[in-house]
């Protein structure tokens, strides 16, 4: 209950609830709506889940200025690689919640907007931060590699008996950092969100919303512990 109510307390900490009921209520009306359940109970659960994102965008309103300003401090970071990725992140999202305000505006019923159009701009620069966090996530893993010495495997080495023990040696040292693991699973999920949005990708309204369980739930264990998360971020 501490942990609940700690999270409750952070704005991010309620949306990352708010998003794993969110995505959860996608796959349980997907994955019920031909089981012996009535037709009142799929209803349910997909107003929730058009409530439950409404309700992210109200809490995030404002939040794309956040982003913006946070860049200006990943400029400085010294590593060029990361610099660069964690730039492009976030100002990319921070344009794709500019789109998402947008569309809370259409939504509410503010303004006329064209949500369809703004939907796709959105999934557009959210698709963006993803492949740049993807990016950082991997020169991570290569500079782990490299610093076990694991990416320069000789050929008698791959050829050998010893082959095995360097696979488990590998994911031993991957493991042992958990804040990557965890980040590349998270967003490896986040990633076929937007892309099954877009439609490159034919993913299922169930499968959609078990990728972004996942990644809700790795995101709230990140908070709990901050060892897991990422840094910088």
């Amino acid at each position: 209950m501490d942990v609940f109510i700690r999270l409750n307390n952070q704005t991010v900490g309620r949306d990352k609830i708010i998003r794993l009921f969110q995505y959860g209520s996608r796959a349980g009306w997907y994955y019920t709506q031909n089981k012996l359940v009535t037709y009142q109970s799929n209803d349910i659960l997909k107003s929730l889940e058009y409530t439950f994102s409404s309700f992210r965008k109200l809490l995030r309103l404002g939040r794309f200025l956040d982003s913006l300003y946070s860049a200006l401090s990943s400029m400085k970071y010294p590593n060029l690689v990361i610099r660069i990725t964690l730039t492009l992140s976030k100002i990319s999202n921070a344009l794709y919640l500019l789109a998402d305000h947008i569309i809370w505006v259409g939504r509410a019923g503010l303004l006329k907007v064209n949500i369809d159009k703004w939907n796709t701009i959105a999934n557009k620069y959210w698709l963006m931060t993803i492949v740049m966090n993807l990016t950082r996530d991997i020169y991570e893993i290569l500079q782990i590699m490299e610093e076990y010495n694991l990416t320069r495997v000789s050929k008698i080495n791959l050829e050998s008996k010893n082959y095995r023990y360097n696979r488990y040696r590998t994911l031993f040292y991957l493991t042992s950092h958990k804040d990557v693991v965890l980040d590349t699973i998270k967003n490896g999920c986040d990633f076929f969100i937007p892309l099954t949005a877009l439609g490159y990708t034919k993913f299922t309204p169930g499968m959609v919303g078990i990728l972004g369980f996942i990644s809700s739930a790795i995101g709230i264990y990140c908070l709990i512990d901050p060892l897991a998360k990422l840094s910088p971020a």
